[in-house]
């Protein structure tokens, strides 16, 4: 039945699309039919090899796909900075851009490059500092930014007293945090670009559950077997409970690419407790409804980040010459 469900999307002829954490899973399902779409695809990667492998899979499957592979790891600022610098000198406007690369509950705390609690830094603060990198090219293609969320989001709170957990670690409440961060970041995102006038609309998705390799063993996060949790997660995927990795992908998808879904929503699929089936508009979750807690992150990232959004009014134009270079080259 699950694998019965799918979406049309529409024609991106002519699109740029960047997507991160596309080289599997869920991503790399994201990736193909971004590219069947007919979207120049930007496939920014930590992995070059799994880049080239994912890469090699669509173009197997899509001859004409247009991919152009980047390096990124968002666990560097430096990265992220060097990534966004090299598609702002190409000038060319991004139209689509997919939040979905992520860490999941390293068992012991872990800091990024620049000493940040590796969940938080990588799933939060890197696509933070990617969407401040690339904002003339987003308002220059006037792009509809999907970020993607998790059921966690709907669980535990934002670790506002110690961000970084220094004090004390928790995998999961620390992997709630940063997605309900980056939740509060991506609607307080579409609610400035409204009121600045950028033309960036920005909504949320979330998978639901499915099996990817988000829990599968990493050693390079500490995880060296495989969890109890993905074990589960494809029994109930075989029972039909949860999704496949070709279903989780569609409410990204609906979210990115579809005419009628719009900025400051959220997308996820309507079976039982949003675990599976096909997507659909859903009630934001109780703690993403917080415009002082979205302001607050907002304000403590740009810190954090080191990167300044335009703050409205005077401001509004901040960037502005930027912007007129990459119309100056379209």
């Amino acid at each position: 039945m699950a694998n019965t469900i799918d979406i049309t999307v529409p024609d991106l002829s002519g699109k740029r699309a960047v997507l991160t954490g596309g080289s599997d899973g869920i991503g790399l399902v994201i990736a193909r039919r971004l590219v069947a779409a007919g979207a120049d695809l930007v496939l920014p990667v930590r992995n070059r090899g799994k880049g080239e492998a994912a890469t090699a899979e669509v173009r197997a499957r899509i001859p004409r796909a247009d991919i152009t592979l980047h390096e990124l790891d968002l666990s560097s600022l430096d990265s992220v900075a060097a990534f966004a610098g090299a598609l702002v000198d190409e000038g060319r406007p991004v139209d689509v851009l997919v939040a979905n690369a992520g860490v999941m509950t390293p068992p012991e705390r872990r800091t990024t490059a620049d000493g940040f609690e590796l969940q938080f830094g990588t799933n939060h603060l890197g696509h933070v500092a990617l969407v401040a990198g690339l904002l003339p090219l987003l308002r220059a293609g006037r792009a509809r930014v999907t970020t993607q969320l998790s059921v966690a989001a709907n669980r535990n709170a934002v670790h506002w007293d110690d961000l970084q957990w220094e004090r004390t670690y928790d995998p999961m409440r620390a992997y709630s945090s940063s997605k309900i961060a980056v939740g509060l970041f991506a609607l307080e995102l579409d609610r400035r670009s409204q009121d600045a006038g950028w033309g960036i609309t920005s909504n949320i998705s979330h998978p639901g559950i499915a099996p990817t390799n988000l829990l599968a063993p990493r050693p390079e996060i500490g995880r060296t077997g495989e969890s109890r949790e993905i074990r589960l997660i494809r029994r109930l995927s075989r029972w039909g409970i949860a999704g496949t990795p070709e279903t989780a992908a569609l409410p990204a998808l609906l979210a990115a690419t579809s005419p009628d879904a719009g900025g400051g929503r959220y997308y996820g699929p309507r079976r039982f407790q949003h675990m599976s089936g096909s997507p659909a508009e859903q009630a934001l979750y109780q703690r993403l409804r917080s415009t002082e807690d979205a302001q607050r992150i907002w304000e403590v990232s740009e810190q954090l980040a080191g990167v300044s959004f335009p703050h409205g009014g005077a401001d509004a134009g901040a960037g502005q010459p930027v912007l007129d270079i990459v119309r100056d080259r379209i």
